[in-house]
């Protein structure tokens, strides 16, 4: 039974990654079904769909029987799962553990190339009042000002933050910089009343809180 009679008559629950990606693709290459074509594509990326995720269209291309239309599909199909997974920005929420700013926080940051910075600016009562994007950068790192940081958050009366940022490679352990940062902010922070609650480190599906590991 092809993927596509599959998904009708059993659910597209029932389907594997391939016959998804089947699905997407349509039709193979000459001399190849899609089903064949896909796996192909997924030996590829080691079977692991957030690379697939993170692909461009021109990467997408490469594949024998991918032309702009198949790979703009497979593209728009990953990109609508990320938005759905993405709620619009939810004020007045109450922060209470790492979990709530990751699951905030990873839908846009799970497939990201670059690092990106951010500082969640929190109320008394540890509602959320605004997400600060303070800097971007590359695949190595952020540069992350201080100045930058605590600027924005007294421009919306923030009286507490959470930095969030994420690691490309996977990693979510700190790194000495990292860590240094942190103690900075830290320090910043506690002299104007505007403590530090956490610094979560997104990296794919793991994550790593200072908070949680008593190192704030």
């Amino acid at each position: 039974m092809r993927p596509r009679e599959r998904a009708i008559i059993e659910g597209v629950e029932a389907l594997g990654d391939a016959e998804l990606l089947a699905i997407l693709i349509g039709s193979g290459a000459q001399g190849e079904d899609a089903l064949s074509l896909a796996r192909d594509m997924l030996r590829t990326f080691e079977g692991d769909l957030h690379s697939l995720g993170r692909s461009s269209i021109l990467r997408l291309r490469t594949f024998r029987g991918i032309g702009d239309a198949r790979a703009a599909r497979i593209c728009a199909a990953m990109e609508i799962g990320r938005r759905r997974m993405n709620q619009p920005v939810k004020l007045g929420l109450r922060i209470a553990r790492a979990a709530d700013i990751v699951s905030r926080f990873r839908p846009r940051l799970v497939d990201r190339s670059e690092e990106e910075f951010w500082a969640l600016a929190l109320s008394r009562a540890n509602t959320v009042i605004a997400e600060l994007l303070v800097s971007k950068g590359g695949q190595s790192g952020t540069v992350v000002d201080p100045k930058v940081v605590f600027s924005k958050a007294l421009a919306v009366r923030a009286s507490a933050l959470v930095l969030i940022h994420n690691h490309p490679s996977g990693n979510p352990r700190p790194s000495e910089s990292d860590k240094r940062l942190t103690r900075e902010l830290s320090k910043v922070g506690g002299s104007l009343d505007m403590p530090i609650l956490d610094h979560v480190i997104i990296a794919g599906m793991s994550h790593f809180s200072f908070a949680d590991n008593q190192l704030l």
